[in-house]
């Protein structure tokens, strides 16, 4: 049976494709706006790839129409500096495109659609230090208003047509290769800059922190909540923490130093940039952990050793 990813030559996406052959599934379909292929380069013979719109509801059809997938990774959008400089092109990728993946899926019975969705969706003015499944979610950018509507319809499909539907709300990922700005980035550049031999400086404060999940981590939570039986999955949109403990800005600089001593990393805050971090609230993901045994593969250090060791290893992949 077929399983196709949305996105699947993005950051996660990728990663996922690169992950599912070594779970026994062998029909991958990979859907894509980028016809990009070097994340997958060797394993171009072995996947279909398929370029297409998701914001064109003709290419969505006829992808599942033709590979009919028993299971839909949905991970292809635009985020949220993209979304925020061209909010028309942001809607019909991921509003438009959320719905028309949601009704193929209908149309040609899917068994299962698991979506991506982000902490963005919570917006920036949660009253609260911790927030949960549970929390107001009230978006304040336009990547988190359609992440919101994404899963909303999904619940919808799923009490009115039956459709399997799951959902991820990730923190912040951290990996090689990620090139879309956003509070995240730093974290991924502080690693990817020193291992190329380039100096980077951070424009927040030494003591912030941001919840980091390692993106191989995002790829393994999809494919684990897939395999949940459906009876069990109760609250259907699951919030991830990054991995703990949490580490402050200057904690990561001191990892990559002790890995990469040539690394040449200096702080210069950006005292507005530095503020969003501080109002970031912590993450409680225990429905996720209760619910279908959630918990991170890829700790602090092993993260922090796997990133690099993928980067001197496969740079072509990222640079």
């Amino acid at each position: 049976m077929t399983v196709m990813v949305t996105g699947g030559t993005g950051f996660i996406g990728a990663c996922l494709v690169r992950m599912l052959p070594e779970r026994n599934e062998e029909d991958i379909v990979a859907f894509h706006r980028n016809p990009a292929k070097k994340n997958l380069d060797d394993l171009i013979d072995r996947i279909s790839l398929v370029q297409g719109d998701l914001g064109i509801f003709s290419h969505v059809l006829e992808a599942v129409g033709k590979y009919r997938p028993r299971i839909i990774y949905h991970l292809g959008a635009m985020l949220t500096a993209p979304s925020d400089a061209d909010p028309p092109s942001s809607f019909q990728a991921n509003v438009a495109g959320t719905f028309h993946v949601l009704e193929a899926a209908r149309l040609f019975e899917v068994e299962k659609v698991l979506f991506a969705s982000s902490i963005g969706s919570y917006g920036p003015d949660v009253q609260r230090k911790v927030v949960d499944d549970y929390t107001l979610q009230r978006p304040g950018s336009m990547y988190g208003v359609s992440k919101l509507f994404g899963e909303n319809l999904g619940r919808y499909y799923k009490k009115r047509y039956s459709l399997d539907f799951r959902c991820i709300r990730y923190p912040g990922i951290f990996g090689p290769g990620f090139r879309t700005p956003s509070v995240a980035q730093a974290f991924s550049l502080i690693v990817e800059e020193s291992v190329m031999g380039h100096p980077y400086t951070l424009r927040m404060a030494p003591d912030v922190k941001h919840a980091l999940l390692y993106y191989k981590d995002a790829a393994l939570a999809m494919i684990k909540l897939a395999q949940v039986p459906e009876a069990d999955i109760r609250t259907v949109c699951y919030l991830l923490n990054g991995s703990e403990p949490i580490r402050t800005a200057q904690e990561m600089v001191d990892m990559v130093k002790a890995r990469v001593p040539e690394a040449r990393l200096t702080f210069d805050p950006d005292p507005e940039l530095t503020q969003i971090y501080y109002n970031m609230p912590s993450f409680d993901d225990r429905y996720a952990r209760e619910e279908w045994g959630w918990k991170p593969e890829y700790d602090n250090e092993r993260s922090m050793d796997d990133f690099i060791s993928e980067l001197r290893q496969h740079p072509e992949r990222y640079v």
